[in-house]
């Protein structure tokens, strides 16, 4: 064994396995996301063309249909539908004739042809050093994370000509030969959308002043060809909209994303807002620039081009929906110096950028000023106030890594299936724990609703057939006490009172208490309770779609009392209000018995006093009591809470192994000498 070591043989014959392994796995990954990019371009191809005529492209159809603006002799502006420079009016009225013929897959399938361009010629922008795991996924990532977003699919819905201008000016900063042809297309783009001109003077600042000269006569030539065409629309579009009027929707309307509909929408008119709009505009336009040139001279243009994008968007009169591309290729900036860090950023703009606002932030007055401007104030964020590492800072490639407790023995052999999830001692990043939180309870509420057909009276003959199979096992079983207990507790006004009153109030506000508390004083079992909480809501979820199931209070005939929501009427397809904002026959598993078990579990497990336990243990008792008396579960629904929620702790240990039981050093943190790292928790014995 020496003598082959010494002869290198076996060692290379292992080095070349493992290569070719993850040689092997790459290239799958990469083919499993252009499989991925192909299905949503065919999904958001059978949207559009699968739905009716006059549904869809609705903006094309007004643009160059039979009776479209195009074809007329009147002003361009005379429908509110278009929105574009009179330069684009001009480029697309030879189309007409030939986009009448392809209305529909034509103009559906050229941009999807934009937008994986648009896709390639971003992978290919990446800032060096470029791994070879990021080049092979670059591509098909980027063209998916398009094919996501609210604006390319608003744009493929409404037949706009929106990627056009980031396509050209991506294709004159990153392909186009010389630096003539450079500004030509920039120009064209900023003919199409006038704040585009912003790029002028960042191609000035970073030494290419050919481009930039070429920008501004290309604009200035097609914004005169256009005049002299059709100079009523010209005065409209140059005099009327750039005044701050709103073409194709009110300017003050949320879908407007610019700095003056903000202002608008905030309650501002006349000379002071048009003042403020041009202050505020002009020192984001100007902190944007200087931000995007040193990111030039940093090596990061394709950064450089996404800030300044961001802060066209800002100072635009209006900024809809599909025109708020700019943002999403910001999601290459770095920020963080932390590990844990490093992806808020990027996952913030995707979720942005993919998500509707009221799903980020839920329907509460006090959060509408930052709900109706969320991408604006994301694109300003970008362009201003979002720290970007530089790639000479030493966490640009290399942030300070999370810390992992020790291995934790497993009694099976193959756990964990999972060897990289390791437990990190690290806190997480809140802004991410916060937003990720609420993308899942605002999932969890859509696909809960969703899982009776949008609504009670749709599921409810199956519903109540499941509820008669639930009391027919439970009295073959002898455990069918919920009508005893139902009436018992409705004839004791202080029980009552109090079984309905913990049954409204705690079911949200303990679990949020021990998630806020392990956050703070217990990072690692933060995660491990986190998970186990995830899988068992997602196993719920399964059996809210799988198995509807009616609660005893709606199941007519059988004599229940509903002491929470008061007296339903089954003459009605919907009993009561509140049938009309969540899906009553989510029943089985009773996620309200399941998330007080996980509290008793987890409380249990970590508290050091005896009594926090007691206290722990006795909440899914008074829990599972208030969902039986109260008519609102059976009781097998709390018997599968509690399977949900095991396999849910389950599939944590399996997945990433045993919960470690030791604590964590102090650890000196690399790259700052004399610094430790301070774990904040007991010392605990195994």
């Amino acid at each position: 064994m020496a003598n082959a070591e010494r002869s290198g043989r076996p060692t290379e014959s292992t080095g070349a396995t493992a290569v070719g392994r993850t040689r092997a796995r790459l290239r799958a990954a990469c083919f499993a996301l252009w499989l991925l990019v192909a299905a949503l371009a065919a999904r958001q191809v059978d949207v559009v063309l699968g739905s009716p005529r006059g549904e869809r492209l609705t903006d094309l159809e007004t643009w160059v249909g039979p009776h479209g603006v195009l074809h007329v002799n009147g002003s361009l502006y005379a429908s509110t539908r278009f929105t574009g420079t009179p330069f684009k009016g001009l480029v697309l009225k030879p189309l007409t004739r030939s986009a009448e013929q392809t209305l529909g897959w034509g103009w559906t399938f050229g941009t999807l042809l934009l937008v994986v361009a648009l896709g390639l010629i971003a992978a290919r922008a990446l800032p060096p050093p470029v791994g070879r795991r990021t080049a092979l996924l670059a591509a098909p990532a980027a063209i998916g994370l398009l094919m996501l977003s609210l604006p390319v699919r608003n744009t493929l819905w409404l037949g706009q000509t929106s990627i056009i201008p980031v396509l050209l000016v991506l294709l004159g900063c990153f392909a186009a030969r010389g630096q003539r042809s450079s500004g030509l297309l920039i120009g064209v783009a900023a003919a199409l959308q006038p704040t585009l001109l912003l790029f002028a003077p960042l191609l000035w600042c970073t030494g290419r002043r050919r481009a930039a000269l070429s920008t501004g006569l290309t604009f200035a030539a097609g914004t005169a060809l256009a005049w002299a065409a059709m100079p009523n629309d010209s005065h409209t579009y140059w005099v009327h909209h750039i005044a701050g009027a709103g073409l194709g929707g009110r300017a003050d309307e949320a879908g407007n994303q610019s700095l003056h509909g903000a202002l608008l929408r905030l309650g501002l008119n006349g000379p002071l807002e048009v003042a403020l709009f041009l202050t505020l505009g002009a020192a984001v336009a100007v902190l944007a620039l200087r931000r995007a040139v040193r990111c030039f001279d940093d090596g990061q243009l394709l950064l450089a081009v996404a800030i300044t994008g961001c802060a066209a968007i800002v100072v635009s009169p209006t900024a809809w929906q599909h025109q708020l591309l700019w943002l999403l290729l910001a999601v290459v900036g770095r920020a963080g110096k932390r590990a844990s860090d490093r992806y808020v950023w990027p996952v913030a703009v995707i979720l942005v950028m993919t998500l509707p606002a009221d799903i980020l932030l839920p329907r509460m007055t006090s959060l509408d000023p930052l709900r109706d401007n969320l991408v604006l104030l994301a694109a300003v964020a970008a362009a201003t106030a979002v720290p970007f590492l530089s790639r000479t800072s030493p966490y640009y490639q290399s942030p300070r890594p999370a810390e992992y407790a020790p291995t934790a023995p497993s009694r099976f052999r193959r756990v964990p299936l999972v060897p990289f999830l390791r437990r990190v001692l690290n806190r997480p990043n809140l802004l991410l724990e916060l937003l990720l939180l609420r993308v899942a309870y605002a999932a969890y509420s859509e696909i809960r609703l969703a899982a009776t057909g949008g609504s009670n009276s749709a599921g409810r003959a199956g519903a109540e057939e499941h509820g008669r199979q639930i009391l027919g096992l439970e009295r073959a079983l002898h455990i069918d006490v919920e009508r005893w207990a139902n009436h018992l507790v409705a004839g004791t006004t202080w029980l009552r009172d109090f079984l309905d009153h913990y049954y409204v109030s705690f079911h949200f506000v303990v679990p949020l208490a021990v998630l806020a508390a392990l956050y703070w004083r217990r990072p690692a079992d933060y995660r491990w309770a986190r998970s186990a909480l995830g899988f068992a809501t997602l196993l719920a979820l399964a059996g809210f779609w799988l198995y509807p199931l009616a609660p005893p209070r709606l199941m007519p005939g059988l004599g229940f009392i509903d002491t929470v929501h008061g007296v339903q009427d089954f003459s009605q397809p919907d009993y009561g209000t509140l049938t009309h904002l969540t899906n009553q026959y989510a029943a089985m598993p009773s996620l309200h018995f399941g998330w007080a078990l996980w509290c008793g579990i987890v409380i249990a497990v970590l508290a050091r006093r005896w009594w926090v336990k007691g206290l722990g243990v006795l909440h899914p008792l008074l829990t599972g009591c208030s969902i039986v008396a109260t008519g609102n579960h059976w009781v097998l629904d709390a018997v599968g809470g509690a399977v949900a929620v095991g396999v849910g702790f389950g599939l944590v240990y399996v997945l990433t192994g045993p919960r470690p039981t030791v604590a964590r050093p102090a650890v000196t943190v690399a790259g700052e000498t004399g610094s430790s790292v301070s774990t904040g928790w007991p010392t605990r014995r195994r």
